[in-house]
């Protein structure tokens, strides 16, 4: 046994025993163990310290609520946050979010910048600004966000929501989370069940550091505030939905800071329902306009034959594409409530006018075998003229709200505030695709119908006059696509050089595709077009074919104008 050596020589002095220094691990954790806000004013509570009713988090929260003119907002201090996303981990518990599929409410990012002799790097924690003007309230087609009258909270309404994943697509820091499992989408709502209790959110409580706070805010403060720019370095502009989060710090950041990952170049999701219900439908209005001016114009005269197919073909695809969107949705169950938000959402006027468009259309098409299925069943056909003013109508109001259908489309991600999906960029597609694809279906229908008059036929003229101008669109919507590409030049990396990045990078096969199916069909019209002496069965042949090509090349193009889409972010968003 070792023994102290004063005790068995007393006259000896005691040793002085060294301080054990502990490691530097353990240091970190019993700093941690300090007291935290919350513990201060827990026992400040038991110790009746408190004034009677000031029983808020007073450190970290209001002790009122907003006024008029006032909401609730986060305040980040940027100077306390370590980034342990402990804010990350508190938030997932208690707001029992999916670990399968990644869900995040609230995330950390990093910012860096500065000099190699001084340089800066700042830890950001983000979630939910609760905007002053939230453009997923707006922009959701079934009014499944609400933003609280009083403390100005946006929360979204999981029982309202049908999953089609707009709001995803309309806020520009990419808040709202959509949940394969549940077919919904949820997003952070300030736990105002707690706020309502006077307790502060989960992210809120769980910082060791305090760095985050609730605080009330001045509307009109807030709108100043985005019109000078003044949020987070590298993140979407605050004019577009003037968030109400901010962000403080005692040292001013370098005009170079940027997020950590800005210089990564990522693709988006491709949203293929979405790919097809376009196309489709551009296809479906571009047939029937072209019918309808046509008709006007005198051109079916005495074509009459190809006008059943043409409209059976342009519904069969207005059809299909309005089914295939179905599958957009994560509840399609509910999809009749889609033009609950007709007031303000886009997607609500779009689906509106599609419907009207489908309705429309197929009263449209019927008439036209109403006089052939009659004499087969022996039944008395209406009057023609009945018939003829029936189909004029019709077709107006086909042709017309089918063209307020791709207005609708084209605004519907116009408002997004993407560059790549700006007002000029998307109308120039949108529009484009339904005149090459109109033509392209018209150009079949008047082939196959000269099958049923004849070699010599006037259909088979018509159709062999539309292939030139039909190669000439399909080459104007080639050069249309490849303008992005010019921006390769482009100094700084913006949006739309992002962009044209994508199409030669990650994406190339794709745009490849959409080149080759483009140029070929363009190159087989003109062929065509000079061969005027070419048997009628090869000239349906080959009429199909382009038509197939344009219809491969449209969706390609589509594809990329979702996938290629690569907008600003905040600071360590968990977008694709």
């Amino acid at each position: 046994m070792v023994t102290d050596a004063s005790s068995v020589f007393p006259g000896n002095p005691p040793r002085r025993r060294e301080p054990v220094r502990l490691p530097l691990l353990q240091q970190y954790l019993k700093e941690q163990q300090r007291l935290t806000a919350v513990e201060r004013f827990s026992q400040r509570h038991d110790r009746d310290a408190l004034a009677p009713g000031k029983r808020y988090y007073q450190d970290l929260m209001p002790l009122e609520r907003p006024g008029p003119g006032q909401q609730f907002a986060f305040q980040v201090d940027l100077d306390a946050c370590s980034g342990c996303k402990a804010c990350v981990t508190a938030c997932h518990r208690l707001n029992g979010l999916d670990d399968d599929e990644g869900e995040t409410w609230r995330s950390v990012g990093l910012l860096h910048g500065g000099t190699p002799d001084a340089p800066v790097q700042q830890t950001v924690t983000t979630a939910c600004h609760h905007c002053v003007d939230p453009a997923c309230m707006k922009g959701c087609p079934v009014g499944a966000y609400e933003k609280d009258p009083v403390t100005g909270i946006v929360k979204h309404l999981d029982d309202q929501c049908i999953g089609c994943q707009y709001c995803t697509l309309t806020c520009p820091y990419e808040v709202p989370q959509y949940s394969k499992k549940r077919g919904i989408v949820r997003k952070c709502d300030m736990c105002s069940d707690r706020l309502a209790e006077g307790e502060p959110p989960a992210c809120v409580q769980a910082c060791p550091n305090e760095a985050i706070s609730i605080r009330i805010v001045e509307t009109a403060r807030a709108l100043e505030d985005a019109q000078s720019e003044a949020f987070l370095p590298g993140a979407p502009s605050p004019t577009i939905t003037v968030p109400t989060t901010t962000y403080k710090s005692a040292r001013p950041l370098p005009r170079n800071v940027l997020p950590a990952d800005f210089h990564r170049v990522r693709s988006s999701h491709r949203h293929l329902p979405l790919v097809f219900l376009l196309v489709l439908t551009q296809l479906s209005v571009g047939a029937f306009v072209a019918d309808f001016v046509l008709g006007r114009l005198g051109g079916y005269a005495t074509l009459g034959v190809a006008r059943p197919y043409q409209s059976l073909v342009a519904l069969a695809m207005g059809l299909l594409a309005l089914g295939a969107s179905v599958f957009h949705l994560g509840r399609p169950q509910y999809a009749f409530r889609a033009i609950l938000g007709i007031r303000t959402s886009w997607m609500s006027r779009e689906c509106a006018a599609f419907g009207l468009f489908a309705g429309c259309s197929v009263l449209y098409a019927s008439l036209f075998w109403v006089e052939p299925l009659s004499g087969r069943l022996g039944l008395p056909a209406p009057p023609a003229f009945l018939l003829a003013q029936g189909r004029s109508v019709l077709g107006f109001v086909v042709a017309a709200s089918g063209v307020v259908g791709v207005l609708c489309s084209m605004m519907l991600y116009q408002v997004t505030a993407r560059r790549w999906w700006s007002a000029a960029r998307t109308s120039g597609r949108f529009l484009l695709t339904a005149a090459v694809l109109g033509v392209a279906t018209t150009s079949v229908a008047l082939t196959l119908a000269s099958l049923f008059e004849g070699r010599d036929s006037a259909a088979r003229a018509t159709a062999f006059g539309l292939f030139m101008p039909l190669a000439a669109l399909a080459g104007v919507k080639l050069a249309f696509d490849a303008e992005i590409l010019l921006h390769l030049k482009d100094r700084g990396l913006g949006e739309l050089r992002r962009t044209a990045l994508l199409l030669i990078g990650e994406l190339r096969p794709y745009a490849f595709a959409r080149l080759v199916f483009g140029a070929v069909a363009a190159t087989l019209l003109v062929a065509v077009a000079r061969t005027p002496d070419i048997s009628l069965e090869t000239q349906l042949g080959l009429a199909v074919t382009a038509w197939a090509l344009l219809l491969g090349g449209e969706i390609c193009e589509r594809m990329l104008f979702f996938s290629a889409q690569s907008a600003p972010k905040m600071p360590g968003a968990v977008g694709p």
